[in-house]
């Protein structure tokens, strides 16, 4: 996929990260506490950002939360926007204490004057706001459309606040309109796309537990994401965020669109694997993913083919009998034995550094 076929957006600046713009697809996730936990949010973020997150929700559901938000913000180096739902007056008060940006469902945030009031905190602090239309919150006069044709109740929402909001003379936006169905989340997305220049967040609600939830997800954003559309994408697992921040840049990497996560490969398990496979991949993706790289990294189980078919990786192993093969661009370079997977992840921290 090329950057020529993505749809042309305005750019929307969240702190330090532009969204939208031609910049490119940024991954975002979400705390899975309350701001008001402090240090539970602290250590969750720095392992998203780890990960390779790029944007980090947070929750904000009472005043504790929103006198939390300033030290978050000022303790994290992604930018953080503050998640409300029901009480426009939190987001009113979280626009002032230095979140990069606001998120607001319309269908639960209280109407116009309150969506109003909102817009004009924003506006205030110079920050964006993200316009949430989800299946599960359309606002009662859209729900008999939702039951015949939810993509278009969907589009109707989100375009409605647009014009709304346009109307008040505020422009950095985004927009997100989000179902539980995939194909309705792509339909509803086409739909808005094709009429204004907004960015567009990207992903599929409630999309269910890692294994399940990710070809969910995947299916859709992909379909998006090939035809240009999404600016900015999460894929929404229940459990673990940082699984969120790992399938997406995967997800990215492998569809082009960005080039600085590694790829890491790995075999199917069979018979003839002579060492824990998954085990050492995993531990990869959890010491890689955050570089900024595009290294290639190959866990093959046997010596039978694992080279010849990992042949374009910049660097990998090869399990054997006693040790296993390490191998760089398709090579044999030596063998490794004893604690053979230290000295694996060694040397490819020695060839990041390297290529780094």
């Amino acid at each position: 996929m090329t950057e020529q076929l993505r749809r042309k957006t305005r750019p929307v600046r969240y702190g330090t990260l532009t969204v939208g713009g031609g910049a490119p697809v940024s991954i975002q996730s979400m705390s899975t506490c309350p701001a008001a936990e402090k240090e539970r949010v602290r250590a969750e973020i720095e392992s998203l950002t780890a990960a390779g997150c790029e944007l980090v929700r947070v929750a904000v559901r009472d005043d504790g939360d929103v006198e939390a938000l300033s030290e978050i913000c000022r303790k994290s180096t992604i930018p953080v926007v503050a998640d409300i739902h029901f009480d426009a007056s939190l987001a009113v008060r979280a626009a002032g204490t230095g979140v990069a940006g606001l998120r607001i469902n319309p269908g639960n945030i209280g109407g116009k004057e309150k969506i109003e009031e909102v817009i004009d905190a924003a506006a205030g602090a110079g920050i964006p706001v993200r316009i949430g239309v989800n299946a599960g919150s359309i606002e009662r006069e859209l729900r008999g459309l939702y039951r015949t044709e939810p993509a278009r109740a969907l589009y109707e929402s989100a375009a409605n606040h647009l014009r709304m909001i346009e109307r008040l003379g505020f422009r950095d936006l985004v927009f997100s309109l989000k179902s539980s169905d995939p194909l309705v989340t792509v339909e509803a997305n086409r739909l808005f796309a094709g009429d204004n220049d907004y960015p567009i967040h990207i992903g599929v609600t409630e999309a269910g537990p890692p294994l399940s939830g990710t070809a969910r997800s995947v299916v859709a954003l992909t379909l998006l994401l090939s035809s240009g559309i999404g600016d900015t994408v999460r894929i929404s697992l229940s459990g673990d965020p940082v699984r969120e921040v790992v399938a997406a840049g995967a997800m990215l990497s492998v569809l082009g669109l960005r080039d600085d996560f590694p790829e890491i490969v790995s075999c199917p398990t069979c018979g003839r694997m002579r060492m824990d496979v998954a085990g050492i991949a995993e531990r990869l993706e959890r010491e890689l993913l955050g570089l900024r790289t595009n290294l290639k990294v190959a866990v093959m189980g046997c010596e039978v083919n694992g080279p010849g078919e990992a042949r374009e990786a910049d660097i990998g192993i090869a399990g054997t009998r006693g040790g296993a093969v390490l191998f760089k661009h398709g090579e044999v370079v030596r063998k490794l034995t004893g604690d053979f997977v230290e000295e694996f992840l060694r040397e490819v921290r020695r060839l990041f550094g390297a290529k780094g």
